[in-house]
Formats: structure tokens, sequence, C-alpha cells
């Protein structure tokens, strides 16, 4: 087609996404998958939020809500931080947007002019590079490894900070490691960003979704907020994928702004769902949710067991979210081919490691664990007679 933007040839197709399509092909064949690529729990959303979601629609509760989310929302992601992690938001900087996506397209538009240089980690997100291109702003791409949990360090942020350097954008726990920044270092990386004058993006989409330790937010740490924006999202620990919802907490100067972009590009965001998300907080939604992420914590536990007999190295067990990346090195010296044959032969899906960035993406794969214990077993089994074959 003619009269494309130039900005295409910079935007790379999800590898996940083309794995899916071959299952799907495959299942239309009669072949059984057993789905470890895609980055959404199995569970579906708690009966009582889509309760609430239909007795939003039964009540008419369908039109435009106000850019920046329903007051009601705000106020009780206001009150969740102050319960869960005895931090003191102000209901005012809290933006409710269609999805974490939503966010992340606010503040890359509200913070980066072209030429504006952000530090990314690599392994990472790809999404977030995709979003600073956008703009015209550039992706500062920083190799990270295992001596660092696969995340930007204080001492990385400053070997790599430049004079056209504006930012730095973190995620904790991280997709697609499951590692996470502890909250020294956090401190140290906070510190870092605050002597640069720059601004710090922390996605916490997974922080819920924490195992032998207690979630941490960066809004806890008592240091100036002034420059720091907190992505999250209903979609992993709440189980609402399909409700499109997500939030961001921001600098209360910052949210004037955030409301003028948001209705521009989007109006608001879902009102069902908004409403639906009311029932999120609730005590026995939390403790539902709680018993998910414990049955998330077993299958992490059973593959950290399993997957080194089969020879994949984990350099870093991960801390949170609900994805292992393994080195499978010692098998193969492509893991995008790996991750193709390996569906075909017996049919397991898993994600390439070049789907999250460049560096040694060849030894890496991806597993999400979000396939109940039984199936994991099936897939430990599968992947060990494909390897025996190779």
């Amino acid at each position: 087609m003619r009269n494309l933007a130039d900005r295409l040839d910079k935007i790379q197709s999800f590898q996940v996404m083309e794995v899916m399509e071959k299952a799907r092909l495959l299942e239309l064949q009669g072949r059984d998958v057993i789905h470890l690529e895609v980055g959404e729990p199995d569970f579906t959303t708690p009966k009582a939020v889509a309760d609430a979601g239909i007795r939003a629609m039964s009540e008419g509760k369908t039109r435009y809500t106000t850019a920046l989310g329903i007051p009601e929302l705000r106020q009780s992601i206001a009150e969740f931080y102050q319960t869960q992690f005895g931090v003191t938001i102000d209901p005012s900087r809290v933006v409710i947007t269609p999805g974490a996506s939503g966010a992340i397209s606010l503040l890359t538009a509200l913070l980066f002019n072209p030429g504006d240089g952000v530090l990314l980690p690599d392994p990472g997100y790809p999404c977030n590079e995709t979003a600073l291109r956008l703009v015209g702003a550039k992706p500062q791409i920083v190799p990270v490894d295992a001596s660092t949990g696969f995340q930007l360090s204080g001492d990385l942020l400053q070997q790599h900070w430049n004079p056209e350097t504006k930012g730095a954008w973190l995620a904790s726990p991280s997709n697609p490691t499951g590692t996470i920044i502890e909250p020294n270092e956090m401190a140290v990386i906070k510190k870092g960003v605050d002597q640069q004058s720059g601004v710090l993006l922390v996605d916490e989409i997974y922080h819920c979704l924490s195992y032998g330790q207690q979630p941490h937010t960066v809004l806890s740490l008592d240091t100036p907020q002034e420059n720091l924006f907190v992505i999250n999202s209903f979609s992993k620990y709440f189980n609402m994928t399909g409700w499109r919802l997500g939030w961001l907490v921001a600098p209360g100067e910052a949210v004037p702004q955030l409301e003028k972009l948001a209705q521009n590009f989007y109006l608001s965001a879902p009102t069902v769902a908004q409403y639906a998300a009311l029932e999120a907080f609730t005590e026995s939604t939390l403790a539902l949710c709680e018993k998910r992420r414990e049955e998330l914590d077993k299958r992490r536990r059973y593959l950290l067991s399993q997957l080194p007999k089969l020879g994949f190295a984990i350099p870093c067990a991960p801390q949170g979210a609900f994805y292992i990346y393994c080195d499978v090195s010692a098998i193969t010296h492509d893991s995008f081919s790996f991750c193709y044959d390996l569906i075909d032969a017996v049919g397991v899906a898993v994600t390439p490691g070049i789907d999250f960035g460049q560096h040694q993406a060849h030894r890496f794969i991806r597993i999400a664990y979000t396939q109940e214990l039984d199936r994991l077993g099936e897939a430990v089994e599968r992947i060990e007679q494909f390897i025996k074959q190779k």
C-alpha cells in the first residue's frame, strides 16, 4: 500500500502473536496445544466484578465518563494504596486509562519531545520502545543481564545517561523476566534521575503478583514525586485483561495536561469496566485474587524445579509476574526457530526472546505459567520428548 507513514518501518510485530496464530491453525487441525506464550492469566474475571459490570449495563451506565475516570474508582485506587502499602495518594493524582497501554500513550505524549532520549532495559516490554518512537523520542537501549537481575540499576543509569537523556523507564516486576527491583536499588535509581532533573516512569502492572516478599511500590519512597509516573492495570492481578482498564499515578501538576490529552486521544476509559472495577477492591475479591496469586506461585515453583532438568538455565528466578525467562543455549543456538519447531513437533507454545529486545535474544525464551499444574506437567513431558528427538 502506498502513502504509509515512515514510522511503520520502525515498528516490529509481536512474535508471540505469530506463535498464537500458528497455535490457532494447529488447533483447527485438531491438535492439542498447551499455551505458555501469551501474557494473560488463565483465570476468568472474578464473578463479583463481572456481575458489577452487568449491573452497570442494566442501570444504563453506558455513557462517556470524564476523561480522568469516575471519582469513585479514583478514590478506591487511592484507598488501595493506603490499605495495602501504607502510601497516601491524593485521588486527584489518579488517572483512569483504557488499559495500561492508554497510560503509556498518555505519558509519552506528555513527557517527550522528538530527539529526547529515554533509558530502557533490554530485555523489556517492547511496546514502550514503540510508544517512544511514535512521538519521535529516542529509545536508549541498555543491555541488562543476570548481574543486575535483568534490570536497570543505579550504576547503569549513571553510565548511560547522556545530554540527550530525559528519563528512564523501568518495570518491577518485569516482563519478560519476572524480576523485581529491590526498594534500596529503586531509591538509588530515583535519586540518580532526580540529580539529572529527569523523569522516572515505573511500570508496576505486575507488582501485586510478588512471591516470597510483600509487593513494594515506588510511591512509598520518601523522595520528591514531581518527576515520578507510575503505570498500573486491572489486567493481571485482577484478571480483567479484556475489560481494557488501567491507571496511572502522576504528579498533581501534570494531571490537567493528562486530562487534555485523554480528551483528545480516547475521551474516556470504558465506562462499564470502570464500574465493574469498583468491585475489585472489596475484601472478598481481594481474597480471591490472593488465592490465585498463591496458585501462580505453586506453578512457578514447579517449573523452577523441572525446567533445569530439561537443560534450560534460569539465570534469575522470577520474584513476580507469571513468566520464567529461560536460557536454552545448551539446546539450541536459535531460540526463534526452537519456539516454532517446538509448537510444530509437540504442540507447546512459548515466546522467543527476540520479542523482548536484541541482547542475547537468540539464547532465551519466555514461558508463561498460565496453565494449571497438570497441563504444565504435560508441557514439561512434551518438551523433554522434543529435546530427545533433536
